[in-house]
């Protein structure tokens, strides 16, 4: 699902923010950004991008990303293969910001 829209997106605890650029992946527009996010596959299979969703919604490129239900349930998201639906805030300890 592609949207027109750019929402904020904020990454916890490190504070560092991006826009999520429409018709690419969250992981994409963090890299894109300058922020690197665990990453892998980039296809929704490894789980490696695996991480929390605090606020917000998301929409996934694929039908059904390499989480169960209950992860899902409980607000984890795969990046790789997700699309800001709103502002997001997520949980990743180990952004990096190449900028610096």
């Amino acid at each position: 699902m592609s949207s027109s829209s750019r929402f904020l997106v904020r990454i916890q605890p490190s504070g560092l923010q991006f826009e999520q650029v429409p018709g690419r992946s969250v992981l994409q527009s963090a890299l894109s950004a300058g922020i690197r996010l665990p990453n892998s596959c980039r296809n929704g299979t490894c789980r490696t991008c695996m991480c929390k969703l605090s606020t917000g919604r998301i929409d996934y490129q694929i039908e059904w990303p390499g989480l169960t239900r209950e992860e899902k349930a409980e607000g984890w998201v795969l990046p790789c293969v997700a699309e800001a639906a709103s502002d997001l805030e997520l949980l990743v300890p180990d952004a990096v910001d190449l900028k610096r």
